[in-house]
């Protein structure tokens, strides 16, 4: 079992007002084999512990910490990371022009697994995996994310951890922009990768319609940088009916933060 630790965890982000807090105090844990649904209103600093968590240089961790089975996740390099067993799923994901998503796939495998995969059997898991996906197989030979549309990058990120096999994968906002269709698809990927590997997942959203595909362990509320409450799935059922509205009321002014 891997454990993903967030410990009193304090993010800031350097802005035109000059350095401003975005999490304040952030506590979380994460085991493999289970899926935690963080939830809150736009600002909240969701998507701030995604990338914190990932390595983005633009958020300075002031204070606490992170780790991964007991090794410090702050001192390691964004690669580093993802070697160690962490997947990042984008709320947007970026294009790489001149990379095809076949070439782009096989070195980050060779990275993660210090060896180059088998070309017959690595081609034959593509293959599958976008089947899965409903993915034109012609997609393995266009440039990464190059031109698709908002649904087929989501699937291109799904079809990322599946090959991959991390231990903990973050998915920040995967269900954005998603139909109804292209939504259930992509959640049924992120069952059969958690399903085969014991995947710990941390999946951000505003929402619960995708919490109808992805059941969730543990539900948590952020607001203003902080985790507000946290319950099982009853959670996501009551912040779909009452909203935020009485968790933003007894929000502190001075700690609203600046972040998603």
């Amino acid at each position: 079992m891997s454990v993903l630790e967030v410990r009193d965890l304090h993010v800031t982000v350097e802005t035109d007002a000059g350095v401003t807090p975005i999490l304040n105090g952030v506590t979380l844990t994460i085991r493999t084999g289970e899926t935690h649904a963080i939830m809150g209103p736009n600002g909240s600093g969701k998507s701030t512990l995604a990338y914190t968590i990932a390595g983005h240089p633009k958020y300075t961790v002031t204070s606490g910490s992170i780790t991964l089975d007991g090794e410090d996740v702050l001192a390691m390099s964004v690669d580093e990371r993802a070697r160690a067993g962490l997947f990042l799923a984008m709320q947007y994901p970026v294009e790489i022009p001149g990379v095809t998503v076949t070439n782009f796939l096989r070195t980050a495998k060779t990275a993660i697994d210090g060896e180059a995969p088998a070309i017959r059997t690595w081609l034959k898991d593509i293959r599958s995996s976008m089947k899965n996906l409903r993915m034109d197989p012609k997609f393995a030979e266009r440039n990464v994310n190059e031109g698709f549309s908002g649904g087929e990058k989501k699937r291109h990120e799904i079809l990322q951890l599946e090959l991959l096999k991390p231990r903990i994968a973050v998915l920040d906002e995967t269900d954005s922009g998603l139909d109804v269709d292209a939504l259930k698809i992509v959640s049924e990927g992120v069952n059969r990768a958690k399903a085969e590997t014991d995947l710990g997942v941390l999946l951000i959203t505003h929402y619960t319609r995708i919490l109808r595909y992805i059941a969730p362990d543990f539900v948590h509320v952020m607001v203003a940088g902080r985790i507000v409450e946290e319950g099982g799935p009853e959670l996501a059922d009551r912040l779909e009916n009452e909203g935020y509205d009485r968790f933003l009321d007894a929000a502190p002014e001075s700690a609203a933060p600046a972040g998603a």
